[in-house]
């Protein structure tokens, strides 16, 4: 008797992977939004599923974004039935500002929160372990390519991480394709949506396109065209690489922000203040003194979502630079001024 297509095994295997540090009966949910990547992801996640008696259900968001996106998540949530999954449940949500979404990140990141919520609340209503996100490699390229286009550092260009918290993706080492010919293979009826591409209605608040469908479109084949093939695989590599940089770098920040809040050294005020020891600070490597600076304002209450890099370096002047130059204002109504050889973060008020 023939074995499964090799897309499929390689799902199932991915899946399984993904899984082995989970305690047996841990209930695991699937997002699955219709799409082929969280369809091949269901169908993998049943028969793994099945075979170690895990208890795996689905979760299908609509984001009522376009007309018929009911009939889409209805679809999506029986094929999850037919595959086995139990409960399967569908989540319609609201997208603040609609399908150009609200504030600096536009609609992706609107319909993004809006999706993470309403996750995150069937994860603990059913008493889920894991969340699994059907991403793929091509994702994970797409995400390194934004990264660089807005200069950010090794954490962000790491990409998304296989495992955070309460969400898992066992798909970053296969390609979309792959999880098409899953669904081919398997007779599933997956969905290409429209409102997705880079000319679809989802538009910036400038009617510019959707920057990730932009790149998904244009830009990686034109880096394949001008490179050769083995693109995306290259930027799933450096992600990979940067991830193990990253997790060092903020470890080692982490040691040096508790050297420099040492008690001895320095004290924690009323209020939430926090104060740092400027010649510790001083003294370490600009990259780890940065994270610990960064590390320092989010504990302090900064908002993280916010906090750019323009703000590390001001705090970093405190340290490195200082001149005399008077507080300087954190986003999240946080504080930073330097004092008698203290740093010191807090509410404004």
């Amino acid at each position: 008797m023939p074995g499964p297509h090799p897309a499929v095994a390689a799902a199932r295997l991915a899946v399984r992977g993904c899984l082995a540090d989970l305690p047996p009966g841990a209930r695991v949910l699937v997002a699955c939004s219709g799409g082929a990547d969280s369809l091949a992801l269901a169908a993998a996640t049943a028969f793994v599923a099945a075979r170690d008696a895990r208890p795996a259900g689905a979760v299908v968001v609509d984001h009522r974004l376009q007309p018929g996106s009911d009939r889409v998540a209805a679809r999506a949530a029986a094929q999850c039935v037919e595959l086995g999954l139990e409960p399967v449940l569908v989540r319609a949500v609201d997208v603040d500002g609609g399908p150009r979404g609200a504030g600096a990140g536009g609609p992706e990141a609107a319909a993004r929160d809006a999706r993470y919520g309403a996750l995150a609340a069937a994860a603990e209503g059913e008493g889920a372990a894991a969340v699994l996100l059907g991403h793929s490699l091509d994702d994970q390229a797409e995400t390194v390519l934004l990264g660089l286009a807005r200069g950010s550092g090794a954490r962000s260009l790491a990409g998304m991480p296989a495992v955070r918290g309460l969400w898992r993706r066992p798909f970053l080492g296969l390609r979309r394709a792959q999880t098409e010919q899953v669904c081919r293979a398997l007779g599933l009826d997956f969905v290409r949506d429209p409102a997705n591409a880079a000319a679809g209605p989802w538009r910036a608040a400038d009617g510019s396109p959707l920057r990730r469908a932009a790149v998904r479109e244009t830009a990686l084949p034109a880096l394949a065209a001008a490179l050769g093939p083995g693109v995306v695989e290259a930027l799933g590599r450096t992600a990979a690489q940067l991830t193990r940089d990253a997790d060092l770098l903020e470890t080692l920040a982490e040691e040096l922000l508790a050297t420099a809040l040492r008690p001895e050294r320095v004290t924690r005020r009323e209020g939430g203040d926090i104060e740092l020891d400027v010649e510790v600070l001083a003294a370490a490597h600009p990259a780890l003194r940065s994270r610990a600076l960064r590390a320092a304002a989010v504990r302090a209450g900064a908002a993280a979502g916010a906090l750019a890099a323009v703000h590390v370096a001001e705090l970093d002047a405190l340290v490195v630079g200082f001149h005399g130059q008077g507080p300087i204002p954190l986003p999240g109504g946080i504080v930073a001024a330097r004092r008698c050889g203290r740093l010191t973060l807090g509410s404004a008020g």
